[in-house]
């Protein structure tokens, strides 16, 4: 029973971590209510009134969210700065709070300081969201000079419980979070291997749910695996070991995504298209009505579950004679002798089976330390062989020159600073019109919809979801102020459930962490005796007018289009999988490519970018459907591209000590229109008239003579580098349609 009870624990707590990497939401959520408790507490009880007790709520709150870098001493040292910063700004607001003018101007100053302020790190950012959110403050609570002493007491209180929460209740280092991430990182393999076992007896009716759940899967790892890239550097003491990390994450990423595909080919009656795993509602591929029956189905079966089982088990459970025999038997399939009898389609999916199990000995390796190797068998061992020779063979790149920034008004800072500043002035207007009382919320909607944004699209989506949030908000208030009534503890109580909330559901939907934001402020209302249905419908109309303030700022003031973003980001694109290839097909022909795993990360986080930066046209409100499809298809394209690069990097990073690979010359020359492709089409991209076109020819496998080397494993593995270059090469070919780009003759 306790075996039992303690198994279940470990898969609830590893659902946790799947669905919450690193339990960065779950921390940020419950660092934040504690802090608030603490606060409320202290302030209990030495009697202070309810409207101090609110005032302190929102300042830890503020004192906790707004410090977002990684390192304790450098949280320490911004949270010691915040505390001034937090003084200064309250005691402005309540000298100001009676000279309208002045104190709007000051309002616009503070408000352009503070988005200026990104422009220096985490710290300058976590400056000017303490100061204005403080001043903000000072004006929902009415702040008025005499009151200032005690609110001083107030927002010295609320930073003590935010430090009490961040470094001694829940203390968070960073190789803390880099240990959670690689956890969930495990969790969410085992759960995309889970998606995969489905697909050899799925009928036709399910199908096309399997494959929808795989792509979401599949995206889901790649996250985790992005944010991993973003925690080596501080989660580890020696660059050695992040490099290796850095390797074997995506080792297991690429064999996991690689082992999808060559199941879904195994049961179609052609070879699956890579495309299918990316782009959303792509069709199923021919042949699937018909699932895998061949003789080798059972065996497929059992050890995509035993692959599961070896992925998710942590060192401590992962000893024994099963467990081992288990590893072995998967590690076999790298050797051809030990393939079952099927077809090639289905000892592809063995072989794929053998090298996801090679990525999980070395993850083990890499995440757990050395193993017990007594139970190896030869396979296993020149297995492990491989990967010491692997690891012997890391070097820690040189440091790249950063790029040149924009200077001047080009600079995103700047340009936002303004643009922020120009809606605000608007906001305070407006908001003045609709009610001198509360027209803060005008503003407050306004600076929040510049957050995290960089075009006039991104901007108009975000207004949007937080009108939307809003609107549900204040039925939600309404209703919960005529529950509450006067239970001052019971609506403090609720308050802090909504902030968990708010903070746990912000990465996920903005709409819904609106929703939460605006049913705690009907509590508040109802705990400073100013609730009223109208005071709710007020924050409606000052949100609506922010958002319209905001996106008429951004499209005025030194305006970035959607269009003009997002082909910036394409280009950049283009530009790091240009550079993965060139350097990837170097190394393969003999050459040397650098650093391929970091620049192959570095298109993931170029891809990501866009991804983000295009969701204003892939929006379901968009009036323009075509656009919309086009979008989605050109970002699916570019993430095929982006994983047949990560796979070409990562073979080519093999060839200095794998016995199976050899260099092959003839590789440079047939990539070379691959390269030319890519960069003919960031070239139209980056300038519309630049008189470019694509190359056309032969398929890559065509253009190579057949070699002298004859052995099945190279054969195999130069199978699979040139199955990679001729689907990058259709990829590449495909982006220039929508793109615009027309066909030239092969050279």
């Amino acid at each position: 029973m306790r075996a039992a009870g303690r198994s279940g624990r470990v898969r609830l707590w590893d659902r946790l971590a799947a669905s919450d990497p690193g339990l960065l939401r779950l921390t940020a959520g419950l660092r934040t209510v504690t802090a608030i408790a603490l606060t409320l507490a202290v302030l209990a009880a030495i009697g202070v009134p309810v409207p101090r007790l609110v005032a302190g709520a929102m300042a830890a709150m503020v004192a906790t969210f707004a410090i977002r870098e990684k390192q304790p001493a450098r949280q320490a040292g911004t949270l010691a700065l915040g505390l001034p910063v937090a003084l200064a700004s309250v005691s402005l607001g309540a000298l100001l709070n009676q000279h309208v003018v002045a104190g709007d101007l000051f309002f616009v100053a503070l408000i352009f300081s503070a988005v200026y302020g990104r422009r220096f790190g985490d710290r300058g950012t976590a400056l000017g969201l303490i100061g204005f959110q403080i001043y903000f403050l000072s004006l929902f609570v009415q702040a008025t000079p005499g009151t200032l002493p005690a609110l001083y007491g107030v927002i010295g209180v609320a930073f003590a419980g935010s430090a009490t929460a961040r470094f001694v209740l829940l203390p968070q280092t960073p190789a803390g979070t880099l240990d959670r991430l690689r956890r969930a990182f495990r969790a969410r393999l085992a759960q995309l291997i889970a998606s995969q076992a489905k697909l050899p007896d799925a009928g036709p009716e399910e199908v096309e749910k399997v494959l929808e759940e795989l792509r979401t899967r599949t995206a889901r790892l790649h996250e985790t695996a992005l944010m991993i890239q973003g925690r080596l550097e501080d989660g580890t003491s020696d660059p050695a070991v992040a490099r290796l990390l850095q390797r074997r994450v995506a080792d297991a990423e690429i064999a996991a995504e690689r082992l999808g595909l060559l199941l879904l080919t195994a049961r179609s009656a052609e070879r699956t298209d890579t495309l299918t795993l990316h782009l959303p509602g792509a069709p199923v591929p021919s042949g699937v009505e018909s699932p895998v029956r061949d003789g080798a189905a059972s065996a497929l079966r059992r050890d995509l579950r035993a692959l599961r089982v070896l992925m998710l088990r942590p060192a401590g459970e992962a000893s024994g004679t099963a467990l081992a025999q288990v590893r072995n038997r998967l590690l076999g399939y790298r050797e051809e002798e030990n393939l079952p009898e099927a077809s090639p389609a289905v000892q592809d999916v063995f072989r794929g089976l053998g090298e996801a199990a090679r990525a999980s000995l070395g993850l083990r390796l890499a995440l757990d330390g050395p193993q017990d190797e007594s139970a190896d068998t030869p396979a296993t061992t020149r297995s492990r062989e491989e990967l010491d020779a692997e690891d012997a063979a890391i070097e820690i790149s040189e440091e790249q020159e950063p790029e040149a920034e924009p200077t001047g008004l080009r600079r995103p800072t700047t340009r936002a600073a303004l643009q922020v500043a120009v809606g605000s002035s608007l906001a305070i207007a407006g908001g003045e019109l609709l009610s001198s009382q509360r027209w803060y919320w005008a503003v407050l909607t306004c600076w929040i919809v510049f957050l995290n944004t960089a075009s006039t699209g991104e901007i108009l989506v975000k207004g949007y979801r937080r009108l939307l949030g809003t609107v549900l908000g204040v039925v939600a208030g309404i209703g919960l102020a005529g529950l509450v009534g006067h239970h001052t503890w019971t609506a403090f109580a609720l308050v802090l459930v909504f902030i968990f909330a708010m903070f746990y559901s912000a990465p996920l939907s903005y709409t819904l962490m609106s929703f939460f934001v605006t049913a705690m402020l009907g509590l508040l209302y109802t705990l400073l005796n100013t609730y009223s249905a109208e005071v709710l419908v007020l924050r409606i109309e000052e949100t609506a007018l922010g958002a319209a303030c905001g996106v008429f700022a951004a499209a005025v003031v030194l305006p970035v289009h959607t269009d003009r973003r997002t082909n910036e980001l394409l280009v950049a694109v283009l530009d790091r999988l240009a550079d993965v290839t060139r350097g990837a097909v170097d190394q393969l022909s003999g050459g040397t490519g650098g650093d391929l795993v970091e620049r192959a990360r570095e298109l993931d986080q170029a891809l990501a970018d866009l991804r983000a930066a295009t969701q204003p046209l892939t929006h379901p409100i968009t009036p323009l459907r075509s656009r919309r499809d086009s979008v989605r298809y050109v970002v699916a394209l570019l993430e095929t591209c982006a994983y047949h690069g990560r796979s070409l990097a990562a073979t080519a990073e093999l060839l200095p000590t794998h016995p199976s690979i050899a260099a092959d010359p003839r590789l440079r020359g047939a990539c070379g229109r691959i390269v030319h492709n890519i960069e003919a089409i960031a070239a139209h991209v980056a300038d519309p008239r630049a008189a470019v076109e694509i190359e056309s020819g032969p398929s890559i496998a065509s253009m190579l003579e057949p070699g002298t080397l004859r052995t099945p494993r190279y054969g195999r593995v130069t199978d699979r580098v040139l199955r990679h270059l001729q689907r990058l090469d259709e990829a590449v070919s495909g982006l220039a349609r929508p793109l615009g780009v027309t066909g030239g003759p092969a050279r």
